[in-house]
């Protein structure tokens, strides 16, 4: 069973920000690649699941850059679940540049999901096909709840786009980073990028869903979280580094 997975990608202008540094929302879509070609190769990908109604839905991640992979530089990503914690799934990532060295790390908690009743699926079946990476180490702690900052506050209203939805019709896991990031603004991360961030999926956002988002600032901290209907959604937590 093949126990971890690895891919290595040249960073293309299309994955990078304004500084021409790896953009926080395609370190999360390449996540989610890597993580999809590898649960294909255990016979628990989507072209599988699918067929059951049921798909994988990403409910945490945290990410931690020592350094940011600029454009045409040359990385690698690795990634391994670990055992199942009752209805989650984890999985970790290793990135690393073209001499092998850590540049960072990230721990996701995944679910199932039915795209029917748009519930959550007992992990029974796909548990089997997960391997038994009891041997290896965990380069993270599992993610954490986000908390929110005691900082300035700054609120926008918005429904979610086109471009912010998925496969699964619902808005994908890495445009919640685009959003935060363009609420923080464009000074901001001109002169600034995130030494870490997480996030927690409270909840699907849908089409047509009406978006109150919050941004609060504390120094270098921030947090940003969204509700709709005063339902919680989403929660972004993390800390801004000089580049």
């Amino acid at each position: 069973m093949l126990k971890t997975y690895k891919e290595e990608l040249i960073l293309r202008t299309c994955q990078c920000d304004l500084k021409g540094q790896w953009r926080p929302s395609a370190i999360l879509e390449t996540m989610q690649e890597v993580a999809g070609t590898h649960s294909e190769l255990l016979g628990a990908g989507r072209n599988a699941l699918i067929q059951q109604g049921v798909v994988w839905i990403l409910t945490r991640v945290e990410v931690v850059m020592d350094r940011y992979p600029k454009i045409s530089e040359r990385i690698s990503v690795e990634t391994f679940p670990m055992t199942v914690r009752r209805w989650f799934f984890p999985r970790y990532f290793i990135f690393r540049d073209e001499s092998g060295n850590e540049i960072g790390r990230a721990g996701s908690l995944w679910a199932l999901l039915d795209i029917h009743s748009r519930k959550m699926v007992a992990p029974d079946d796909v548990k089997k096909l997960m391997p038994d990476n009891s041997d290896l180490l965990a380069p993270l702690g599992l993610p954490a709840t986000v908390s929110e900052v005691s900082g300035t506050l700054s609120v926008q209203d918005f429904l979610p786009v086109y471009t912010d939805l998925d496969v699964n019709v619902h808005v994908n896991n890495t445009r919640y980073m685009d959003w935060c990031c363009n609420a923080l603004g464009i000074d901001t991360m001109n002169e600034y990028c995130l030494g870490r961030f997480a996030i927690n999926y409270d909840a699907e956002l849908r089409p047509g869903q009406q978006v109150h988002a919050e941004l609060r600032r504390l120094a270098n901290d921030f947090s940003y979280c969204g509700f709709h209907d005063g339902q919680r959604h989403f929660d972004i937590g993390g800390v801004l580094v000089e580049r």
